[in-house]
């Protein structure tokens, strides 16, 4: 009986601690009256403290044939889109990015035409370049 019980405790254990730290989530929409093919020039507009995510998402945008400027502030010429983005970071013995969010946006609304986003665990995580890219790519196939 003694032997159950060790055995049950050991597999709850091993249950417990197995569970739950791997998780990966990547998702993409279009707002039904959005073109995305129309979109044509767009501008990423910086966050504060912020590195280097916006040119990955430039540099994304550029490979899809869209002309990108970037900067913190307003856009200074006539775009048909702002980038917007939400990185969160997470510590697990190095930095990495927890989640990511991109929303394409009109200009001159600030309306949501498109939204993607992924969010990687520690055991499922993926380079800032690899988010942007399938944050990209999910929005572009969510495009009509």
């Amino acid at each position: 009986m003694r032997k159950i019980i060790k055995l049950g405790l050991l597999l709850g254990l091993v249950v417990t601690l197995s569970t739950g730290c791997a998780v990966n989530r990547a998702t993409g929409s279009v707002d039904p009256s959005a073109n995305l093919s129309s979109l044509k020039t767009m501008y990423v507009k910086q966050v504060d403290k912020d590195d280097n995510t916006y040119n990955l998402i430039a540099d994304k945008l550029r490979s899809k044939g869209v002309t990108v400027t970037t900067g913190s502030g307003a856009p200074t010429s006539n775009v048909d889109a702002v980038v917007t983005y939400i990185d969160k970071w997470m510590w697990d013995i190095t930095m990495y990015m927890l989640e990511l969010t991109i929303t394409i946006r009109d200009p001159k609304t600030d309306y949501p035409l498109a939204t993607g986003n992924s969010f990687h665990t520690s055991l499922t995580r993926l380079s800032p370049k690899e988010m942007v890219n399938e944050v990209v790519d999910n929005i572009y196939k969510g495009a009509k």
